[in-house]
């Protein structure tokens, strides 16, 4: 779908309301538009009005320090990267956002100069940016579709926040589950669309990079295995055991391989999930046969040192070595 409605890209401001009720009632304008869709989504799933009397809400610290502890991890690994986006796009007017699911901004990197402004548009912490609670807009409606999104300031559905500019990126869990936002917001008039779009794929490169960082941390000690698109699909990744069975895989790569959510309610076998099984060798000779490979490849070459390592005579290794069609070379 388009990523906003098929009318102009800009109406007046007392016209924006009426605009936004239109194009939200019209089925034909929601199934070719995905800002039509989630208008109409503001609008007649969450009762919301485009030209209603703005109102912030913000859960309070008790509930906002609790929310912070359940995404402890994602937080600490998002720390550096945030820090990065901040100094890059703070100069250019930008906030640097991280929410739950629940749309509550629970941390943010925010220029000095810029910080009234940010209060002001109620885009602080402990601040719902769900879509019901606001409408159409960069945190909440990232949320509702699990997808990179960008919001270019009258394409919110509420009047208040035509002001803004906001470019989410959805962060998925090491199950693969939506757990976060990752969100860059400017209330600066002279950021461009081009400029907006540049900033999108920034953040979409930013939450890859946490995704990626909150796996391997989730999996810590497990080896990790890049699967095929990796970087170009997201974070394409495997944790895989020391008995080569794979436990765990993010989100692109549950998608990339046609993974259900299930998938890994058992360990599954790597050369099952790579579909290199015959390469790998299946059965009791095949795991045979990789085992003394590695331990001559650990011994670089020397049999005596091989056959130490695996608790068997050099004899019987050879023996072994020639049942299995391995070569001495």
């Amino acid at each position: 779908m388009d990523s906003k409605p098929d009318l102009p890209a800009s109406v007046p401001a007392g016209a924006h309301a009426d605009h936004v009720r239109e194009i939200a009632l019209s089925r034909s304008a929601a199934a070719r538009s995905a800002i039509a869709a989630s208008w109409a989504r503001s609008l007649t799933t969450h009762g919301l009005m485009p030209d209603a009397p703005h109102k912030h809400v913000r859960i309070d610290e008790a509930a906002l320090a609790e929310r912070r502890e359940i995404l402890g991890r994602m937080l600490a690994i998002s720390n550096p990267v945030m820090d990065r986006l901040h100094a890059s796009l703070g100069l250019a007017g930008c906030s640097i956002l991280l929410c739950d699911t629940g749309g509550i901004v629970l941390d943010q990197r925010t220029p000095g100069a810029d910080e009234g402004t940010f209060r002001s548009a109620g885009l602080w912490q402990g601040a719902d940016w769900s879509e019901a609670t606001q409408g159409t807009n960069g945190i909440g409606t990232c949320i509702a579709e699990e997808r990179v999104v960008t919001i270019y300031r009258d394409q919110h559905f509420h009047d208040s926040n035509t002001v803004m500019t906001c470019m989410g990126a959805p962060l998925f869990d090491e199950h693969g589950e939506l757990a976060a936002v990752l969100d860059v917001s400017s209330c600066r008039s002279d950021l461009t669309q081009p400029f907006a779009t540049l900033i999108a794929q920034t953040v979409a490169d930013a939450a890859r990079q946490i995704e990626a960082d909150h796996f391997q941390s989730a999996f810590a000690g497990r080896r990790i295995v890049r699967g095929q698109g990796d970087g170009q699909r997201g974070a394409v990744l495997f944790a895989v055991d020391a008995d080569d069975l794979v436990i765990g895989a993010t989100r692109a790569a549950r998608q990339a391989y046609n993974l259900g959510n299930g998938a890994f309610a058992t360990p599954r076998p790597a050369g099952d999930v790579f579909g290199d099984s015959e390469q790998r060798g299946i059965g009791l000779d095949g795991a045979e046969r990789r085992e003394l490979k590695r331990a001559i490849a650990r011994a670089e070459g020397n049999m005596a040192a091989a056959a130490r390592a695996l608790g068997i005579s050099r004899a019987t290794l050879y023996r072994r070595m020639d049942r299995l069609g391995i070569s001495t070379d």
